[in-house]
């Protein structure tokens, strides 16, 4: 659970996390809903970090309330197993759902995205949403589907979507590099 105040100039965000709260220290960067962020205190299962403007303005992380569930991920420390997708926490856009439909023991989320986000998107592909790592399953010209399969939906916040809520996007890492490094 989130808390959001406002903290010299930025934004103070605390995280109930006795879990991961073991295992960072102050300093550590930890991903909340995908937004890569410097832990500045760790208390007694309790995590703080401040919000900067370009982490406000380039995220959906101001719109959380009192009491909002968070996805949160320690960054990986060198030597861990990497499994799935590369991501780094560093938001790309906000996109917002469009529909989260049931599908079989599923859901279909559809999320529209902008132009920026879209153009790294190919079915198959990898796009993170909140910071959850995920397999683009569908597109159309102005979205995107993600299928989440149950143990994704009893994991992270992903279940609790709704139409018109605000999610952090963040495009395949791979393909941007790709991008920039060929010939214009």
């Amino acid at each position: 659970m989130a808390a959001v105040e406002p903290d010299r100039g930025g934004t103070r965000l605390e995280v109930e996390a006795p879990r991961t709260s073991t295992q960072v220290a102050v300093g550590d960067s930890v991903s909340i809903n995908g937004c890569c962020l410097t832990v500045v205190s760790a208390v007694d299962g309790c995590l703080a970090f401040d919000a900067v403007p370009e982490s406000l303005e380039r995220s959906a992380l101001g719109s959380l309330r009192a009491g909002s569930g968070v996805n949160l991920e320690p960054a990986i420390r060198a030597g861990e197993p990497l499994g799935g997708h590369y991501v780094q926490g560093h938001v790309d856009a906000v996109g917002r759902v469009r529909s989260a439909d049931p599908e079989g023991q599923g859901l279909r989320v559809w999320i529209e995205a902008p132009p920026g986000v879209l153009r790294y998107c190919v079915e198959k592909g990898s796009i993170a949403v909140d910071g959850v790592s995920l397999t683009v399953a569908e597109l159309a010209d102005d979205a995107f589907a993600v299928a989440l399969v149950p143990h994704t939906l009893d994991e992270t916040t992903l279940g609790a979507l709704d139409a018109g809520q605000q999610v952090n996007l963040e495009a395949d890492l791979l393909a941007k590099y790709v991008e920039r490094l060929l010939p214009r």
